[in-house]
C-alpha cells in the first residue's frame, strides 16, 4: 500500500526536500488536530491493544477509533495482529518523537511567564533538566504561593540548606521554620550579615531558641547571590525575586540530578568562603 498523501501534496518525486518537509508537517498536523490520536499511538507503542481498549482509554466513539486506526495503517504506523493492533517500528519511532516534542512544549509553557524572573545562572541550565520541575509563581490574589510551596517542601525534609538572600522567603514562615529546626531538622543557612543582624534583633527570643537547639548553623557571606537556592533531602528549590520589592516572585523545584549537582556546587563554593555567625558580634 502506498504512503498516504492528502490532496494538494506535491507528487513530483521523493528527492525534493520541500516535498518531504510538507508531508512531514501534514502528518504532524494530522496527529495533533485531535488529542486522542497521539494517545492512541502512544498506547499502541506501549503494548498491543484492541479497539475496545482504545475506546476505553480515549473516551471517543467506535467510529472515530476505526477511522484513526485506518489512517494509522495507511501510514504504516500500526498493523493488526488478530483482534489487537500494535505499532510497527515506524509507528514506535513517531510515537517516541511526539512524546519528546510534547514534553518540550509543556516545559516551555510552564516556564514561559516566569522565565524573565529567573537568574541568568538558572536560564543557562539545559532546559531538559527542568522538564519535570514544579513552577510556582506569585499571583496578584495569592502573592505567597512560592512561600507556601517552600513550606510544603520544608515539612517533608530532615535536612535543609540555603544560600542567597533569604529574608523574603524565610521571614513569612519563620515560626514554622524555627519549630522544624528545634524539633530536629538539621539546617545550615548562608546569610548576608545584614540579614542575620536583622533576624536576631527583630526576633531575639525565637532566634535564641533556634540557635540553642544545636540544629542550626548560620554562616555569613558578604557577596551572595541575588536569588536563593534551597537544598532539601530530595529536591532543589530555586527562588527568583522582584528586584524592586524584594518579594519572592517564583520558585522552581525539581529532583533532577543535573540541577542537584549544579546547586550543590554553587552552595559549596559560597560555603568555603563563608564565616561562622559566632564571629559576628550579636545585636541585642
Amino acid at each position: 500500500m502506498a504512503p498516504h498523501l492528502d490532496e494538494g501534496d506535491d507528487h513530483g518525486g521523493t528527492g525534493g526536500g520541500t516535498t518531504a518537509r510538507s508531508t512531514a508537517i501534514d502528518d504532524v498536523a494530522y496527529l495533533t488536530r485531535s488529542e486522542h490520536r497521539i494517545a492512541v499511538l502512544e498506547a499502541l507503542a506501549e503494548r498491543p491493544r484492541s479497539r475496545a481498549d482504545l475506546r476505553e482509554l480515549t473516551g471517543v466513539s467506535s467510529s472515530t477509533i476505526g477511522r484513526t486506526l485506518r489512517e494509522f495503517e495507511e501510514r504504516r504506523w500500526i498493523r493488526r495482529n488478530g483482534h489487537r493492533y500494535e505499532t510497527t517500528q515506524l509507528g514506535a519511532f513517531v510515537a517516541s518523537g511526539m512524546v519528546e516534542l510534547l514534553e518540550r512544549f509543556e516545559t516551555e509553557r510552564r516556564l514561559r511567564d516566569v522565565w524573565r524572573l529567573l537568574p541568568a545562572e538558572v536560564r543557562n541550565l539545559r532546559l531538559e533538566t527542568l522538564a519535570d520541575a514544579v513552577v510556582t509563581a506569585a499571583a496578584v490574589d495569592d502573592p505567597y504561593r512560592p512561600v507556601n510551596r517552600f513550606v510544603s517542601l520544608l515539612r517533608e525534609t530532615e535536612q535543609f540548606r540555603f544560600v542567597g538572600f533569604d529574608l523574603a522567603l524565610l521571614e513569612p514562615c519563620r515560626t514554622e521554620l524555627c519549630r522544624r529546626i528545634v524539633d530536629g531538622m538539621r539546617t545550615e543557612i548562608i546569610d548576608p550579615p545584614s540579614v542575620a543582624r536583622y533576624i536576631r534583633s527583630t526576633y531575639p527570643e525565637l532566634s535564641a531558641e533556634t540557635l540553642e537547639s544545636g540544629n542550626l548553623t548560620v554562616l555569613l557571606h558578604d557577596d551572595l547571590l541575588d536569588y536563593g537556592i534551597c537544598l532539601f533531602d530530595d529536591r532543589v528549590g530555586i527562588c527568583g525575586y522582584n528586584p524592586d520589592s524584594g518579594t519572592v516572585r517564583v520558585m522552581i523545584d525539581t529532583d533532577a540530578p543535573a540541577v542537584r549537582e549544579w546547586a550543590e556546587s554553587v552552595y559549596e563554593s559560597y560555603r568555603r568562603e563563608a564565616r561562622p555567625l559566632a564571629l559576628e558580634t550579636p545585636t541585642n
